[in-house]
């Protein structure tokens, strides 16, 4: 008999097939389990999402708590004798409400024999004057559509400036840089902080006008408040040693973040508060909102309370809905002595830091609390302040260079125009996406012309002329006209626009804003051309710095 490292067939096959019954799994198990982090950081953002949600849900049960507490109030159930109140409570009343409602208002109830409950402070110890007129914090004016439940609410709070207002541009910039799934879930609150009820309309308008859309769908909502939610701003303390303009600046400006952040507390999980002269860049709400669940998914740094994505003041400051409480208490308690930005300084440093502890341990522990994002997701534009004489030139370094020009893949054509461009920036370079366009002064009867190599069926078209340096660089008086390649002269398509002596249809011209925007009508059918015509004198250059045609049958 053979000894040694040799065995039979039968055994070499059974080795082999436990081989395989072995490895043959490990390698799945790696392959499906071992490589898919993507599966494992969905599964952990969606967890996280949940958390965020959860908190604000609770947020929202506390509200509907406070509100039976308050309620409670008026029903009068002791005497000052402490006995019990003749007053009494049908429940079949409140069948109508939801079964945790009547839960709270019958433990109220139960509880109407004790002893009246102690009291707490609330917003009126801090700001007594609004105790004065029971409309004091009912808003002076509001357009609303009711609209909750969203992931992110962007807060914008304006005031009357001496000088230029960017509100309308920042509003736009922030709709630009969204797509619609980002828009669905997200809303915009603008918060006019004046008491001039005419100046509080005109803007309101303005904004209508421009944005009647996302008003109509509830994406943008707009509140002002009553006169009397200011206190007397002539009485206030003077405090750190600033001239009593500064103080009454500031102590109004911690009142109005207070008040949108009230306002906006119900509307989303997440709150963000920005100002009306910023820029931001393409995707900001995916960014903050991946950020925000990546960094509540993981258990060193899910107790975090502000992400800033703004190196700038107050700008870019993201906080959960749940949590806006503690801001706006503090804002109110110390609304006279400090700027907004060194209270929130404030509420982290007293969260987190002991004078036991040097100051390197603090640091790191309010880094827990306050995490930076980078680069930075928006830029201040502004140079003049709602203070009155106060110039800021501050720009935020992390955001990098503003984008002069958005490209656009756009149908093949021959372009052209009798406007005289400055240096590099022609009409070709801004249709080809490489550059914008920037003309000397157009004059009565200029023209645009895209002609096309190929026919083509346009769904849409956006021309944005100025940007953010040149506001007053854009087409005034412009239309936009097309010319059909085989539409019959007894379409009815000819009585349903205007139509020019040389046979364009016009389908649209640029606004108050220096935009042009619109749905092409699909009766038109194909286009040998699309034009932009100057009616008028302009008495500034022009620059055109989007160029959108979009082809309906491209994909």
């Amino acid at each position: 008999m053979k000894m040694g490292l040799t065995s039979s067939p039968l055994r070499r096959r059974n080795c082999f097939l436990a081989f395989i019954l072995v490895l043959v799994p490990c390698t799945i198990l790696f392959l499906v389990i071992g490589t898919d982090f993507s599966a494992e950081q969905t599964m952990s953002q969606r967890v996280a999402e949940f958390q965020m949600r959860m908190q604000y849900l609770e947020s929202m049960y506390r509200a509907k708590q406070e509100d039976v507490a308050i309620l409670s109030q008026y029903f009068g159930f002791t005497n000052q004798n402490g006995e019990t109140s003749n007053m009494t409570i049908n429940l079949n009343l409140l069948d109508g409400l939801s079964a945790d409602s009547r839960s709270m208002i019958r433990n109220v109830t139960a509880s109407a024999k004790l002893p009246a409950n102690l009291k707490l402070p609330t917003a009126f110890h801090f700001l007594p004057h609004l105790l004065d007129d029971p409309a004091s914090l009912r808003p002076g004016y509001l357009q609303t559509r009711n609209r909750q439940g969203v992931s992110i609410v962007l807060g914008i709070p304006t005031v009357k400036r001496d000088k230029q207002s960017y509100l309308l541009e920042t509003v736009d910039n922030l709709i630009a840089n969204m797509d619609e799934d980002e828009q669905n879930d997200t809303m915009i609150v603008i918060f006019i902080g004046e008491s001039d009820f005419d100046y509080v309309s005109q803007v309101a308008n303005s904004i209508i006008a421009r944005f009647p859309t996302f008003i109509e769908s509830g994406f943008i909502e707009i509140i002002s408040p009553a006169a009397s939610y200011y206190p007397d701003m002539a009485k206030l303390r003077l405090t750190l040693n600033d001239s009593a303009e500064r103080v009454k600046w500031r102590s109004k400006q911690n009142l109005d973040f207070a008040y949108l952040m009230a306002y906006a507390q119900p509307k989303g999980a997440f709150y963000v508060q920005l100002e009306d002269d910023i820029l931001t860049k393409k995707g900001f709400i995916t960014i903050m909102k991946n950020f925000a669940l990546e960094k509540t998914a993981r258990k060193e740094q899910s107790h975090w309370f502000v992400l800033d994505f703004c190196q700038l003041g107050f700008i870019g400051k993201m906080f959960k809905s749940a949590d806006l409480p503690w801001l706006i208490t503090f804002f109110q308690m110390f609304f006279n002595d400090k700027p907004v930005d060194w209270l929130l300084s404030n509420l982290i440093y007293t969260k987190v830091c002991s004078i036991e502890k040097d100051g390197k341990i603090c640091k790191q522990e309010m880094t827990k609390l306050w995490i930076h994002y980078k680069p930075s997701l928006f830029q201040h534009i502004g140079t003049t302040s709602s203070l009155r004489g106060k110039v800021q030139k501050l720009k935020d370094k992390q955001f990098g260079k503003i984008p002069t020009f958005y490209p656009h893949n756009n149908p093949p054509a021959v372009v052209k125009t009798g406007i005289q461009h400055y240096k590099t920036y022609t009409i070709q370079k801004a249709y080809t996406g490489e550059s914008f366009f920037w003309g000397l002064m157009p004059q009565p009867g200029d023209l645009i012309e895209f002609r096309f190599k190929v026919p083509v069926v346009l769904k849409r078209y956006l021309f944005r002329s100025g940007n953010y340096e040149q506001p007053s660089d854009r087409f005034y008086n412009t239309t936009v006209e097309v010319l059909p390649v085989n539409l019959s002269e007894d379409s009815p398509v000819w009585s349903t626009f205007n139509t020019t002596n040389d046979g364009y249809l016009i389908i649209g011209a640029f606004n108050d804003f220096g935009i042009a925007e619109g749905v092409v009508d699909s009766k038109i059918g194909e286009l040998k051309e699309l034009r932009l015509h100057v009616y008028s004198d302009s008495q500034n250059w022009v620059i055109l710095r989007e160029i959108l045609l979009q082809d309906a049958t491209a994909r």
